[in-house]
């Protein structure tokens, strides 16, 4: 497996986030990079801003380095069974979206994990716009992990689809089953829409599509389901509190049914309220 992406600004909630991820990565056999950006002054002062001394400036990036290296060894004491993932330590200046990007560019990621806040938005190293960016921007797949996450093993993924046009969703879908095997999960392909039942000319297509999808895959707990809402938003709500799910995953492609949960303060308002993990699909182009 690719390897896993955990920054932390070492807030209770991004500490949480890195236990769940430490975790996830044992179960799928993944390797993990704990990383932290942080911000320091400019160096060339300008008006009304004061430049570090060198000493302080290398000592503020020792404690940072220090203190991702105390979280790795938080992570590994408290889980000394079984699989042991090889966690590399970074600490860099930046911006976290620059920072990120980096990570990208020079490690093989496959997964970033993110923790959330439990007030209404995500964690304080991505308040405001940085939630909608780091949405709008990911080229990897993104989970966010709520406060009161409940921890492995996750044994049934919900994935939101428009499951009249879900060609466009295969892509995610897939990549998704590579981790749902790893936890022997079952992947609920599930649809808002407020109707009463499918046509029989419906249900005998999805039952075709997920025989071809089971087999191409060579995984069968493959299902889906309708939830009937008159809002994305609520239907995704009432999935979450009521469907016995351990993870929502959805495709970010604007402008189709999903835009009004991914983007702006949505996002942040379904990430700050539901109890479950929130994987995030980028679109492909």
């Amino acid at each position: 497996m690719k390897t896993i992406l955990i920054p932390t600004d070492f807030s209770e909630n991004a500490t949480h986030a890195a236990e769940y991820g430490y975790q996830l990565a044992k179960q799928i056999k993944s390797n993990v990079i704990l990383c932290n950006a942080f911000v320091i002054p400019v160096e060339m002062p300008q008006a009304g801003l004061v430049v570090w001394p060198m000493y302080e400036y290398d000592e503020t990036i020792q404690s940072y380095a220090d203190d991702v290296s105390a979280l790795k060894e938080k992570l590994e004491k408290a889980n000394p069974n079984g699989f042991k993932p090889i966690v590399k330590c970074i600490s860099e200046a930046g911006a976290l979206q620059d920072v990120l990007g980096e990570m990208v560019t020079r490690h093989d990621i496959g997964l970033i994990i993110m923790g959330t806040h439990g007030a209404g938005g995500l964690s304080g190293f991505i308040l405001g716009n940085h939630s909608r960016k780091m949405i709008d921007n990911t080229t990897k797949p993104l989970l966010l992990i709520p406060p009161h996450a409940k921890g492995l093993p996750v044994k049934k993924i919900a994935f939101a689809t428009d499951l009249e046009n879900i060609e466009k969703d295969l892509d995610a879908i897939f990549e998704l089953i590579t981790y749902a095997k790893h936890l022997n999960a079952e992947i609920l392909l599930t649809y808002i829409e407020d109707k009463k039942s499918y046509t029989v000319e419906f249900k005998k297509h999805m039952d075709e599509l997920l025989t071809n999808l089971s087999n191409k895959a060579d995984y069968p707990l493959i299902y889906y389901r309708q939830v009937k809402s008159r809002s994305t938003e609520s239907g995704l709500d009432w999935l979450c509190e009521h469907g016995q799910i351990d993870m929502l995953a959805m495709v970010h492609r604007p402008h189709n049914f999903l835009d009004a949960i991914i983007n702006g303060s949505h996002t942040q308002k379904m990430a700050g309220h539901i109890s479950k993990p929130l994987l995030v699909f980028p679109a492909k182009a």
